[in-house]
This record gives structure tokens, C-alpha cells and sequence, in this order.
């Protein structure tokens, strides 16, 4: 893999508020996340976004936009879950959930149903050595069919009355 400059990262971490993760052999899944410290913050489980399998990974394929809208860097990342009795928790948490757009509740609220229904609070930490820029980045679009999804709807015809002509 390419050389990349840490700055690039530093940077593509600074304004990430979507990243495209995928764990192991699984297709990348946008997930929206919060930049801390150089690292990514991402939440997942019931009620929250679906990312199968991150919490227990030990690392995950994390890929980033520019301001242009395409890819400009992808790393693997080291995967840590921040446990519900930590003082990672305790800082970590409000933040995120004051991010969390369309939530029902307060900060607080928020951050205690996470504890309790078991979503999960995960760190993705970049291993630079790893990094891939521009020119080594794939050529190919990374487009896929949608996947099966409880949100999608079949489009029905429009209801006529009376016959339309043509």
C-alpha cells in the first residue's frame, strides 16, 4: 500500500462526519461518526445505526471524503469499544449524543439507553502505516446494488380512475 502523509489523515479525521467502514469481508456501510482526537467515535446497535460485527472487531476498513465529495484516503483502523463504566464513557458519550441528530430525549437520556440496551460506543483508531492516498487509491466506483432493508418500499403504480390516454 502507498505512503500517506499523517496530515492527510489528521485532516480527513478533523471534518469526518460520514465514514464508509467495513468490517472484514462485509461491503462498506456509511455510518455517520464524530471526530476525537484523531480518532473517528461511532455509535451502533438497537435503536442506532446497524454495523454488524464492529463492536467486536479488532480492526475495520475505514474510508474518507474530501471536500470534493470523493475518496481521498482509506486506513485500516484499530477497533476499541469504550465500555459503559469507564471514564472514556463518561467524556465520550455526551458528546456524541449531543451530535446525534433527531434524538428523542436529552443528552443524558440518550446516553443511558445506549448503557442499557447494549448499543455500542466504538473508537476507530487509524493505523497510518496503513493508509492508502491518491494515486494508489481504487479506480473502480465502489457502487453497489441497494441492500435488502426494512426502509425500502416497493413503488407502487399511481391509482387511476379513469383510463389514461395516450
Amino acid at each position: 500500500m502507498g505512503r500517506v502523509s499523517g496530515f492527510l489523515i489528521d485532516e480527513a479525521v478533523k471534518k469526518a462526519s460520514l465514514a464508509w467502514v467495513s468490517v472484514g469481508d462485509q461491503p462498506p456501510r456509511a455510518l455517520w461518526c464524530m471526530p476525537l482526537d484523531g480518532t473517528l467515535i461511532v455509535v451502533t446497535g438497537p435503536g442506532e445505526q446497524s454495523a454488524p460485527g464492529l463492536a467486536d472487531a479488532g480492526s475495520a476498513t475505514v474510508r474518507l471524503r474530501g471536500d470534493n465529495g470523493g475518496l481521498i484516503v482509506l486506513w485500516e483502523a484499530a477497533v476499541e469499544r469504550v465500555a459503559p463504566d469507564t471514564e472514556d464513557w463518561q467524556t465520550i458519550a455526551p458528546q456524541l449524543a449531543g451530535k446525534r441528530l433527531n434524538a428523542v430525549g436529552t443528552a443524558d437520556h440518550v446516553v443511558g439507553r445506549w448503557a442499557t440496551t447494549g448499543c455500542a460506543v466504538v473508537r476507530l483508531r487509524p493505523q497510518p502505516e496503513t493508509a492508502v492516498g491518491a494515486p494508489e487509491l481504487p479506480d473502480d466506483a465502489g457502487a453497489a446494488p441497494p441492500r435488502e432493508s426494512p426502509a425500502r418500499v416497493v413503488a407502487r403504480r399511481p391509482f387511476r380512475l379513469h383510463r389514461v390516454r395516450r
